[in-house]
């Protein structure tokens, strides 16, 4: 995943997971599940399966992530990517080209014995099949999480449901929820924890960070508009080189002295080249396809329905499936309780 660089700019705070009791948060679904798909492998760098050979890594992250975030009384949507804006394709076919690459480094790693450099290649070869986003839509539907099919980018239609105020957050990995105007990103749901360098014998700990679309704004010094113009300046999924030469730093100095994209091409970079005219990438972000015909409910989970479909038909281990969802309805019973005292109470 490539998203916009926008780590060195943004102001982040850092947030437990546990202090979102009784919030929502809108999941960017293909981010989450091509997480769960590069970090749940054995040691040498394949990914759990079924006795068919189907992948399931995906499920065991989207179960176990789940069910321990409801835990904590944090609802959840997950939103699913539609087709994706015709922009994208160049950025698809970069990402195609790095993952055959990496399986032929997986593969000689591999056959040399290099069980960690297998791993970290390993990573980078994920790819979402058709079955594994419908075997993930069932699972949802069986635990009681709603999910949300998007027209297009999963990322927009998160951003759109905290907009709306739907949801309190959206949550992704990269940085461009808050191009599509989303008023509260929050990163690192899906993977907080303790993780390990790839390639390195250290251990780091993984805590979310909550960005908000208004401090950013203020702290930057530029307005919405603006920001989506430095992102296009420095590369979106929609112009994954952005304009050679121009880091972060020096797109926003750029933007503040002279206030558009427009005007930065008509002075300072005039032979800047772009895949498409740059108007075309400002609209995906400010007028994204998304929909508004969605309903949000949380039910308890089908306890027996989660154990047939993932224990009968993908080979999980029912006492570890069924502890899971325990603690999850447990913390929703808890968070019901404390929601209708709270109503009652205000």
């Amino acid at each position: 995943m490539l998203g916009v660089d926008l780590k060195d700019l943004v102001p982040k705070t850092v947030v437990s997971l546990e202090t979102l009791g009784g919030k929502s948060i809108a999941i960017d679904a293909y981010n989450a599940l091509y997480q769960f798909l590069a970090i749940i492998r054995q040691p040498d760098g394949t990914p759990l399966k079924d006795s068919s050979g189907k992948i399931t890594s995906h499920l065991s992250g989207l179960l176990y992530r789940t069910a321990n975030l409801a835990e904590m009384g944090i609802k959840t949507v997950y939103v699913f990517d539609g087709a994706p804006p015709a922009l994208k394709e160049v950025e698809i076919k970069r990402r195609m080209q790095i993952k055959e690459e990496a399986t032929i480094k997986y593969e000689k790693a591999l056959a040399e014995g290099k069980m960690e450099e297998a791993r970290t290649y390993a990573q980078m070869t994920s790819r979402l099949k058709d079955y594994m986003a419908e075997d993930s839509k069932r699972l949802l539907n069986l635990m009681g999480i709603p999910w949300i099919q998007a027209p297009s980018e999963g990322e927009a239609q998160a951003a759109h449901l905290t907009k709306k105020g739907a949801t309190n957050f959206c949550a992704s990995q990269d940085y461009d929820s808050i191009l599509f105007g989303a008023p509260l990103l929050i990163r690192n749901v899906t993977i907080s924890g303790r993780r390990k360098l790839p390639g390195k014998p250290v251990y780091v700990e993984v805590v979310p960070e909550i960005v908000e679309l208004d401090k950013t704004l203020k702290t930057l010094g530029i307005t919405y508009e603006q920001l989506v113009d430095l992102g296009i300046l420095i590369g979106t999924d929609y112009n994954p080189e952005g304009v050679k030469g121009i880091g972060p730093k020096t797109a926003l100095k750029l933007i503040k002295e002279h206030g558009s994209l427009e005007k930065i091409l008509e002075t300072t970079l005039k032979d800047a080249k772009f895949p498409v005219e740059p108007q075309r990438i400002r609209e995906v972000f400010l007028h994204p396809r998304v929909r508004d015909d969605y309903k949000l409910e949380w039910r308890e989970p089908d306890i027996e329905g989660v154990v047939d479909f993932l224990c009968r038909e993908k080979d999980f281990t029912e006492d570890r499936v069924r502890k899971a969802l325990e603690k999850m309805t447990a913390g929703m019973k808890e968070t019901k309780a404390k929601t209708t005292l709270e109503k009652w109470f205000g």
